[in-house]
């Protein structure tokens, strides 16, 4: 007889209660379902006024390109309206010219996403430093 009771307790031993961690699993699913929202909502952040802008003590203006988009995505560099492919000429040419070049990108608030980043992109790609900040445009 004790050898038959040692046996049923080796075979309870070998079998595994998932009942706890089914219990676990959608605690944690309930848990993460009530804290999602309330991390995807917007952050009030306060930024400072001068995010964005190159320092004026260590570069030279001399140095800077300001790449200003409106509101309909026209790019303007230097008082010229240029294209996509020529503003990437431009500022490439400017780069290899000047190595301590910096882009400035200045976009209107209402400007969409799509042509500032594609203005990032062009900098990017072609490893040129950049700032931006969102400021009203001054072309029409």
């Amino acid at each position: 007889m004790k050898r038959f009771s040692q046996h049923n307790s080796l075979v309870t031993l070998n079998e595994i209660n998932i009942t706890p961690l089914l219990d676990l699993a959608f605690v944690l699913l309930i848990i993460f379902i009530i804290t999602r929202p309330m991390l995807e909502q917007q952050l009030p952040l306060q930024l400072p006024q001068n995010m964005g802008r190159p320092d004026s003590q260590n570069i030279d203006p001399r140095d800077v390109r300001r790449v200003e988009i409106t509101t309909n995505g026209a790019y303007w560099l230097r008082g010229q309206r240029l294209s996509l492919a020529q503003l990437e000429g431009e500022l490439v040419l400017a780069h290899r010219q000047d190595p301590k070049l910096i882009v400035y990108v200045a976009a209107d608030k209402r400007t969409p996403w799509d042509p500032v980043m594609a203005v990032f992109d062009v900098c990017m790609r072609n490893k040129i430093p950049l700032a931006a900040k969102s400021a009203p445009a001054q072309h029409p």
